[in-house]
């Protein structure tokens, strides 16, 4: 089982990116939250593209399998990603994982 990669990493960014307010007591703290809710309003965009990226390549598989005279939905499949989220980010990363496989499912 491939070992969890943090949070930082999967993002793309290192520890050293991440910024800390304790490590610069001079700066002004409604400007450290804003810069970092500037920060998590582009990582929501970025979130939200590829879930929409995501969503066009399940219709994709859906489509093909579907017209192969497979089903629309792979439930093996569907475990393989519930486990994997819940491997990485636990309970939450599982709900997670549900609510993604909702919107990717044919409409």
């Amino acid at each position: 089982m491939p070992e969890p990669t943090s949070t930082a990493h999967a993002a793309g960014t290192t520890a050293a990116a991440v910024a800390d307010p304790a490590a610069s007591p001079e700066q002004d703290p409604e400007a450290v939250i804003a810069a970092e809710r500037s920060r998590i309003d582009a990582l929501d965009a970025r979130i939200i593209a590829l879930v929409r990226d995501r969503m066009e390549v399940s219709e994709t598989i859906q489509r093909v399998r579907i017209a192969s005279g497979g089903r629309r939905v792979h439930l093996t499949r569907e475990m393989e990603i519930l486990d994997h989220y819940s491997g990485e980010l636990g309970g939450a990363g599982r709900d997670l994982a549900m609510t993604l496989l909702r919107l990717c499912r044919g409409h």
